[in-house]
């Protein structure tokens, strides 16, 4: 649906920090890999991924889907996300480490528009670390 803004959108230089590569949200205190890898990868490989990821230091997963939905810029579309923040960001589905219960599937997050699904766990999707 529709949402009411009062003022201005908050400009992306004050919603994020960008240093070393990586975008700090200062909302969410959430650090997001600045740059998406550019291959596609199965869930338990974007898993292992993050969990390998040097950047800046360790410490790196996969992201929840309400994580993911965190920066999903709603104003935009293909890609729904900040450019400015995230340049050159995929406008593809992103997975997220969340399971879908009683299912061999994983939520992710369509940064095309913002939405949110499900895929096969052996399917192959983008991919974006946090920590």
């Amino acid at each position: 649906g529709a949402r009411c803004v009062h003022g201005s959108p908050t400009p992306p230089a004050q919603h994020y920090t960008i240093a070393s590569g990586i975008v700090t949200d200062n909302a969410t205190k959430l650090q997001w890999q600045q740059a998406a890898p550019s291959s596609v990868l199965t869930w338990a490989n974007a898993k292992t991924y993050c969990s390998q990821l040097v950047l800046n230091g360790t410490g790196w997963r996969l992201p929840t889907a309400k994580e993911l939905r965190t920066i999903v810029d709603v104003r935009r579309v293909a890609p729904a996300i900040d450019l400015v923040a995230f340049p050159n960001a995929p406008d593809f589905y992103f997975w997220s480490s969340s399971a879908v219960a009683g299912s061999n599937g994983a939520w992710d997050v369509n940064f095309s528009d913002g939405g949110t699904g499900s895929y096969g766990v052996g399917s192959s999707n983008a991919v974006r670390c946090v920590r």
